[in-house]
């Protein structure tokens, strides 16, 4: 029972994190687009818009920090592979590391940013904060909320990564 209900709650957080990864996918040629006509209007017509820069740079942020859940999920993440990648360990011995991992450094550094930049975000919707510059855009909270909302993302990511790879262990020899 409790091992159907640990496959369940791994398969939703899969999910979640495969569409919500498809989604923000979505916004990289929407990025490339955008760069692209600002270089363009900057170099070809010596025209530049303060707004559509930073645009480019928030997009850059929403594509980062929510799909880190979704790069976590496919393994695609950071890792130094010299002993993970090599003949010289198991799988199970991989789940361990994978583990331990998760559970050491990951999940607390997730909580860690989650925590601390709640203040950073309500303060930011308090005092009504936009951009400094002339032209650029309102309403920084938003962007600023992607930070906990991400790193909330790839701890519940992280959550069924653990749970997986501690299914990998408990499996028989």
């Amino acid at each position: 029972m409790l091992t159907r209900l640990t496959i369940a709650f791994i398969k939703t957080i899969d999910t979640t994190s495969e569409r919500l990864g498809q989604a923000i996918s979505c916004l990289v040629p929407v990025l490339v687009f955008l760069t692209s006509y600002d270089v363009a209007m900057r170099y070809a017509f010596h025209s530049g818009s303060v707004a559509l820069q930073e645009l480019e740079w928030h997009l850059f942020a929403l594509i980062f920090l929510l799909s880190a859940g979704y790069t976590l999920k496919h393994n695609d993440h950071v890792r130094v592979d010299v002993v993970y990648a090599s003949g010289w360990i198991t799988d199970r011995q991989r789940a361990w590391i994978n583990l331990i991992g998760t559970l050491v450094f990951l999940l607390p550094f997730c909580l860690l940013v989650v925590t601390a930049s709640w203040q950073f975000v309500a303060d930011a919707y308090a005092y009504g904060e936009h951009s400094p510059d002339p032209g650029g855009l309102p309403h920084r909270w938003l962007l600023k909320a992607a930070i906990p909302a991400g790193f909330g993302l790839l701890a519940l990511q992280g959550i069924a990564e653990a749970l997986k790879n501690w299914l990998r262990i408990l499996e028989p020899h």
